[in-house]
């Protein structure tokens, strides 16, 4: 997908669907979770120098995800700042251009050990700048 250079895929289970058989709003954000762990993971492997905490989730439901429904989840980095950083997530359907949602999500750098808020590494934002800027 164009501007995003992550992406993971997962398939929707019987468990994430509600009554009305489509996916169950809070679990787009446990989607969400899933490929930004994926995407750190793939950035800073091993790396228990880094943590970061969710400060805020904005999201932007565009039309349902079903049973079986295999998703794309577009991951970037839009921005580092001193102590947060903004991802835009879009999920897009198997095969699909129109996305099924919009997310921007904040996260806050934190001390693994006191879980207070903290500069980003200089390392962290060094590898997320060199990742994104590889694409574009």
């Amino acid at each position: 997908m164009v501007d995003y250079r992550f992406s993971h895929r997962l398939k929707v289970r019987y468990s994430e669907i509600d009554g009305q058989k489509i996916v169950f709003n809070s679990h787009y954000l446990t989607y969400i979770d899933v490929a930004v762990t994926e995407y750190f993971q793939q950035l800073l492997p091993h790396d228990e120098e880094f943590d970061f905490v969710l400060a805020k989730s904005t999201i932007e439901y565009k039309k349902s995800a079903y049973l079986h429904d295999w998703l794309t989840l577009w991951c970037r980095m839009e921005k580092v700042g001193n102590k947060s950083m903004t991802m835009n997530i879009m999920i897009t359907r198997e095969d699909e251009i129109d996305p099924v949602l919009l997310a921007e999500i904040i996260y806050v750098s934190v001390n693994h050990e006191t879980m207070l808020p903290c500069t980003v590494p200089d390392f962290v934002r060094e590898r997320i700048e060199q990742f994104e800027l590889e694409y574009n």
